[in-house]
């Protein structure tokens, strides 16, 4: 599913629970303090929506951000799924820490170096059974990677039609790494500082775009 597809069925999703409201678009934007030119972008499918408009247009269609969602992607796989790719096992287990206490359950896939992280990316070696399925949909990256480095890594996933639109996050020792600025030239999404915690991680996905927010559909209270 391509980033307008997900755009497509979210917009949807809003005109549809707007009009089982019978509230025109003009009062969802009131209700939800968005002009409403942007909720009429929301509904065609043309806007790049933040996280934070995501929770304000559910609020006020009544709803959770969760069953948004759901009514958006009913029927569809739900939950993003997340490709780690590190070698350090104690940044594994911190980095699935992290994603546990922000109440991520997405499926997490783990390469432990570049090759891996490619064979599975692309469906070849090893994971030769997974060629023609759909790609992650968010990659956390560390830059630091056997066989493979993973600034080769993001090179090749940003060459790749199949796979030059997934969200990266790169995953760095240090903000003074000299490769950031190769990353961002290639597009990076944004990129955090090891060991990764609940806090820096919660800060890097407001700066990430729309297929990130699949992500957020936390489990209920």
């Amino acid at each position: 599913m391509t980033a307008g597809d997900l755009k497509r069925q979210f917009g949807t999703a809003v005109r549809n629970t707007r009009t089982e409201l019978h509230i025109s678009q003009e009062e969802l934007a009131d209700r939800s303090g968005l002009h409403r030119t942007y909720i009429s972008d929301v509904e065609r499918g043309a806007r790049n929506i933040s996280l934070e408009s995501i929770e304000k247009l559910a609020g006020a269609l009544e709803l959770s951000i969760c069953r948004l969602f759901e009514k958006a992607f009913d029927g569809e796989e739900k939950r993003v799924e997340i490709l780690l790719i590190e070698d350090v096992q104690e940044d594994v287990e911190l980095t699935l820490h992290a994603l546990q206490k922000a109440k991520l359950s997405n499926p997490i896939h783990v390469a432990r170096d570049g090759a891996e992280a490619l064979d599975f990316l692309f469906g070849t070696g090893p994971h030769a059974s997974r060629q023609g399925a759909n790609p992650p949909q968010v990659i956390l990256l560390d830059l630091h990677l056997p066989k493979i480095s993973g600034l080769e890594v993001l090179r090749r996933i940003k060459a790749d039609k199949r796979t030059e639109k997934i969200p990266v996050v790169v995953l760095t020792s240090s903000q003074d790494d000299a490769h950031l600025v190769e990353c961002r030239q290639l597009g990076v999404q944004t990129y955090l500082t090891k060991p990764v915690e609940f806090k820096n991680f919660s800060e890097a996905t407001r700066q990430l775009q729309f297929e990130w927010a699949l992500m957020k559909c936390a489990r209920e209270e």
